[in-house]
């Protein structure tokens, strides 16, 4: 099996996808292998893309591992979620100017007020904080575009996030996941139903939210522009994203010569 992270993993971060990216996908594909996508997406910003790989009827892992999708047809296997009340007060009091989301599955976000153009798919429902607290959600995204990746650093470990799952993106961007959910638990689950052992797990990608799926997979990648952590935590280190490190991972085990 090969999971996939999205965003810096198969497309750059203005979500083009390069054509060799493309079509090494697809040759794993066409060679019988499970392509799984593992991203902190919702399903409104993945099905795209899954539609334009191409690829047989599978799984897809979104929300960081809280929401699985059998696609096509459409179905949501599983959700995991959480209460986020907590989080919402915690943010209100700290940071009260932090845009906040939660998702709305199949459909798009309730947020506090418009997120920047791009980063958010979807339907937007505009609700107060105290009404994004009345439900649990598999997932809250906060969000500073006034804020540099250090400053959202900064802004989570003063929330205080203990014992809550949560990662810092690409961007001033903190996504916070149900207790105990990343893309390994969801990944491995996927694996067991399609009776593929994680030893025969290669996966790739490029952020914070990807160290789980790293360690857990038999052949964890990083992509050369992942943080110093991520790279840490991979078994191996591709080249970056924009020199062809993805294709050059997926063609060491599917090109060409190999399947010759």
């Amino acid at each position: 099996m090969v999971a996939l992270d999205i965003d810096g993993t198969i497309v750059d971060h203005e979500g083009r996808m390069p054509d060799a990216v493309r079509d090494a996908i697809r040759r794993v594909a066409k060679a019988g292998v499970p392509v799984v996508l593992a991203t902190g997406r919702s399903w409104h910003g993945t099905r795209d893309l899954y539609d334009h790989l191409e690829l047989p009827p599978g799984l897809a892992v979104l929300s960081n591992g809280a929401v699985v999708v059998r696609y096509p047809p459409q179905e949501i296997v599983k959700t995991v979620t959480f209460d986020p009340s907590d989080v919402i007060r915690k943010v209100r009091d700290v940071a009260p100017s932090t845009l906040i989301a939660v998702e709305e599955i199949g459909r798009g976000y309730r947020v506090t007020d418009h997120f920047p153009d791009g980063d958010l798919s979807g339907e937007m429902i505009i609700e107060t904080p105290d009404q994004l607290s009345t439900r649990p959600v598999t997932r809250v995204i906060l969000r500073d575009p006034n804020r540099s990746d250090e400053e959202i650093l900064e802004l989570a470990d003063h929330l205080g996030l203990h014992g809550i799952t949560y990662y810092v993106g690409w961007s001033a961007w903190i996504d916070i996941a149900p207790v105990g959910v990343n893309k390994a638990t969801a990944l491995a689950e996927v694996a067991d139903e399609l009776g593929v052992p994680a030893d025969r797990v290669l996966a790739l990608g490029d952020g914070r939210n990807d160290i789980e799926m790293l360690t857990w997979a038999g052949r964890g990648v990083a992509l050369g522009d992942a943080p110093e952590e991520v790279r840490e935590a991979a078994d191996a280190v591709t080249g970056r994203f924009g020199e062809g490190g993805t294709v050059a991972e997926l063609e060491r085990w599917f090109g060409e010569d190999r399947r010759g």
